[in-house]
């Protein structure tokens, strides 16, 4: 599960992001530390998506989308209405 935080991110060290272009949409960033996700970037729009564990207990996100793999993941099931 990702957050959209748009375009307007700032990193503190980019010296430690390293950064894959993964897809003709996306681009992803890992720490070259320790090899953690940390977003995957959207190439036409700019903007990050970031994973929701990275942030910790965060109140009053809105889970809004859901993404159609190629190949769902049979142990999520999402039990509500979205937009797709």
């Amino acid at each position: 599960m990702a957050v959209d935080c748009g375009t307007d991110v700032v990193f503190d060290s980019k010296e430690t992001i390293a950064i894959y272009n993964s897809s003709e949409w996306a681009a992803r960033g890992f720490c070259r530390l320790c090899g953690s996700h940390l977003f995957y970037q959207l190439k036409g729009s700019g903007q990050y998506m970031m994973p929701v564990g990275l942030f910790g207990e965060v109140e009053g996100l809105i889970f809004e989308r859901q993404f159609l793999l190629m190949k769902s993941l049979r142990f999520i099931v999402f039990q509500m209405r979205l937009r797709i």
